[in-house]
């Protein structure tokens, strides 16, 4: 019995490469972003308290974060905490805040072998100083690397991103720094957060919740989106191979009639 599942083990392993290989050759998305969801129902089905679920999901995020940067995936963000999270039980939101600089204080070494650049967008100020500082220094630690960008999405909320862009845009325009006319995408574009990123070109949502829940709400216009029944702590990198396998076979069209499919 252990031989025949040491044998299935290797092939699955086996297999996974081979349509690792068969992947490389075609369209990879430079910016995959994902909304980690399903944590707490983990849990809850297995008589866990949430912030256990939590744990578990940040295992996930060191997982998929390697399979990425090895699949030559540019960007990956992942929606960490919401600015609506913080209506969440002072109990989970205090273990939620430790989790960044557990995680980061744990894999900085392998982040820095692998090259990995970690970034955050949101409103680091509003943060716990304990959660600021361990992301500052992952930032400043990782700074020169090369490889993927870990972009965490930490007290983020897109609405209010798109507020900030709209107040800023009209105070130059009150000042006479710009003309209202010269207001267009790609200036909105240069004001986000996101502005020295590609947009995504996947988005990824985990737990069987179909809904965007005020995340890049401006970003993800052109992005395609794949909702999976997987909770969070459950998802792996044969989860996330077939979510590029998928990306792979849509005709991206842009609003155009005729598609972007490459490869």
């Amino acid at each position: 019995m252990l031989r025949k599942l040491m044998r299935k083990k290797t092939t699955d392993i086996q297999s996974l490469n081979e349509r690792m290989e068969l992947v490389k050759k075609r369209q990879i998305p430079d910016h995959v972003a994902i909304i980690m969801d399903g944590n707490g129902r983990w849990a809850k089905q297995r008589k866990m308290p949430r912030i256990a679920g939590h744990h578990e999901g940040m295992k996930t995020v060191r997982q998929v974060t390697n399979f990425a940067n090895d699949m030559g995936v540019k960007v990956l963000t992942l929606y960490a905490f919401s600015t609506e999270n913080w209506k969440r039980p002072k109990i989970e939101i205090d273990f939620l805040m430790n989790l960044p600089g557990e995680f980061l204080n744990t894999y900085i070494p392998e982040l820095m072998e692998k090259g990995i650049k970690v970034e955050m967008i949101g409103n680091m100020d509003a943060l716990p100083a304990h959660t600021k500082n361990a992301i500052e220094k992952a930032m400043e630690i990782t700074k020169d690397n090369q490889g993927l960008i870990l972009n965490f999405a930490m007290n983020y909320g897109s609405r209010i991103e798109m507020v900030h862009v709209m107040k800023e845009l009209a105070q130059e325009v009150a000042d006479g720094k710009i003309e209202a006319d010269a207001i267009d995408e790609g200036l909105i574009n240069s004001k986000l957060m996101t502005a020295h990123l590609p947009e995504p070109d996947l988005l990824i949502r985990t737990s069987g919740e179909v809904r965007l829940s005020n995340f890049m709400l401006w970003q993800l216009a052109y992005s395609e989106f794949i909702f999976t029944e997987v909770l969070w702590p459950d998802y792996n990198e044969d989860c996330m191979l077939q979510a590029i396998e998928e990306f792979q076979n849509r005709d991206r069209r842009f609003g155009s009639l005729e598609g972007d499919r490459k490869g």
